[in-house]
Order: structure tokens, then C-alpha cells, then sequence
């Protein structure tokens, strides 16, 4: 293990280690700080932020903008706050919270009683882990896909965290077994799958419109539909002052493989619309549009079949 990912390691485990036992006051306004150093800073990722916020809210001003990702950058600050201090806070106390606020959690239960599978899908948006654990609380245990971190022991430190939660967690990179099989299984057992859907700019992603311009978004949440005759719904995960917004919404039915582009594109417009209600809470601060790639990237993809 380099030196690099001894220090990358140890940060992570010092963060569930010491920022799980600060006063809640004191880790907010240490996260908020950072997050307001960062957007002075203007560092790469922050620059792209802007690029993307920018997309999502095109009459924005300089000064707006500013206020946008420095909005964003505190709701990604508060992310990592809560994942570091999720294991020492009250579960019940979260999901009643939880439940307070939640919308559309009859389209959960119509889904199931189908017994095909339920698909949700999310865009990089407010508390995945905290969204994730009122799941697991309410519907016992579901499936995602993880792309493996760098180093190992990080990897494990974060599936390790996940499943104590009660995901059941799935390396995207495995050798010895197919993800996508048990994904099947799971959802044929009328089992929940979810998956963060909102970027994938590879020769396999399905080309979409999204914010007017071109990207590239999975086919995997429409594929397994196609194959499984599950349901998707679409996930919104916001921040309230005090907690915490999940809202979900637009079924969406894939009768075969020719639908999955335009169940993709609904998708699509789905994590639009919710995201341009609240775009601070978007966390996206990766290339996102087909024009932001360099030249030989866009080259690349332009070749790409379109059709899954």
C-alpha cells in the first residue's frame, strides 16, 4: 500500500473515529468551514461544479452561482458529516425523522405487492446512507453495486459500514461472480435493488438530453426492468434544516430491450426535475456533459453504438 493510500485509509477511519464523538455544533461548523475553503479555493472540482450548477440553473448570475456551489459544497460537507457519525446516532430516531417528511412511500408498497421486483434509482443527491438506512429499517435488506475504492481497506471500511446498516452490497469490478446475475435474482425474488444512475460516460451508457444537453446515463436500471419485469421508481433525496427529504415518484415500466432508451431518457428527467427544485443538493462535482470531455473522450463516444 503506497504512502498515499495509508493516509487516504486512516483519514477515513479517523473521521468515523473522531467526528462520530465531537458535539454535533462543533462537526457542523468544522464541515461547513471546510466547505467554504474549498469554495474559495476554487479548486478543479469546484470549478466543475460550477460548470454543472450552471447547466441546472442557466439564469444564474455570477454572484447566484456563487451562492449555488457554496451551497452545494456545505450539503456535500453535511454528507460526509452524517456518514461519519450515522454509527453512534439513534437508527429509530433517523427513520422517524425520516418518516416525517417522506412522499410516495405507497408507490413502494404497490410496487411490491406486484412481487416483480422494485428498481429505485438516484442521482448523486442529498443522504444516500441515511435514505438507504430508512430502507433497510422499513423493507429489510436490499442490493446495490459499489465500485471498489482505493485502497482495499477502504473498500471494506465502507462495505463494512453499509452492511451494518443492512445493504447488501455488491463489488461493480467482481471476478469470481456476476453482479448483474444476482441483481436478477434479487429483483425475480421480488427482492429491492438500488442504484445511483445519474452519470455514466462509457461506450455502454445510453445516450440522454438532460438540463438541453447531451450525456450519457446506465442502462442497467432499464436492462434489468426489461429482463425481470420489475418497476423503477425514481428517488429524491434532499436536506431539510433538521433533517431529512425522500420523495418517490414516476414508475416506470419497461415492456422490452427496444424501451430501454426511452426509459433511460424518463429517468433522466426525473433526477432534472428534482434536482433544478434543489440544486444545492446535487453533488456533482465529476464531468457530466458530453462537451465538458476532451476531445478524444467525445471521439470515443461518438463511435459508440447507441443502441443497448
Amino acid at each position: 500500500m503506497s504512502v498515499s493510500d495509508r493516509l487516504q485509509d486512516w483519514a477515513y477511519a479517523a473521521g468515523w473515529s473522531l467526528v462520530r464523538r465531537m458535539p454535533e455544533g462543533m462537526a457542523a461548523s468544522m464541515f461547513n468551514s471546510a466547505a467554504d475553503v474549498a469554495a474559495r479555493r476554487n479548486g478543479p472540482r469546484v470549478q466543475q461544479l460550477r460548470r454543472n450548477l450552471a447547466r441546472v440553473v442557466p439564469q444564474a448570475g455570477a454572484e447566484e452561482l456563487d451562492e449555488l456551489v457554496r451551497g452545494s459544497l456545505r450539503s456535500y460537507a453535511r454528507f460526509w458529516r452524517e456518514t461519519f457519525r450515522l454509527p453512534g446516532m439513534d437508527r429509530q430516531a433517523i427513520c422517524r425523522k425520516v418518516d416525517e417528511a417522506m412522499v410516495g412511500r405507497a408507490m413502494i408498497d404497490d410496487v411490491l405487492s406486484k412481487g416483480k421486483g422494485l428498481i429505485l434509482v438516484l442521482p448523486h443527491t442529498g443522504n444516500w446512507d441515511v435514505s438507504g438506512m430508512w430502507l433497510a429499517d422499513r423493507y429489510g435488506t436490499f442490493t446495490t453495486v459499489a465500485e471498489r475504492l482505493r485502497p482495499e481497506s477502504l473498500y471494506r471500511r465502507f462495505v463494512s459500514f453499509r452492511e451494518s446498516m443492512g445493504f447488501e452490497i455488491l463489488p461493480a469490478s467482481a471476478t469470481d461472480f456476476s453482479p448483474y446475475r444476482v441483481l436478477i435474482e434479487r429483483l425475480k425474488a421480488n427482492g429491492v435493488v438500488c442504484l445511483t444512475a445519474d452519470r455514466d460516460l462509457t461506450r455502454k451508457g445510453i445516450p440522454v438530453t438532460f438540463f438541453g444537453e447531451q450525456t450519457r446515463m446506465p442502462a442497467g436500471p432499464a436492462r434489468l426492468a426489461a429482463m425481470t419485469g420489475a418497476t423503477i421508481l425514481i428517488v429524491d433525496q434532499t436536506f431539510t434544516e433538521d433533517g431529512w427529504g425522500l420523495r418517490i415518484h414516476s414508475p416506470i415500466v419497461v415492456g422490452s430491450r427496444d424501451e430501454i432508451p426511452i426509459a433511460t431518457q424518463r429517468m433522466a428527467d426525473g433526477f432534472a426535475a428534482d434536482i433544478a427544485a434543489n440544486p444545492v443538493d446535487w453533488h456533482m462535482l465529476q464531468k457530466l456533459w458530453i462537451a465538458d470531455l476532451p476531445e478524444g473522450k467525445r471521439k470515443v463516444l461518438a463511435t459508440a453504438e447507441e443502441r443497448p
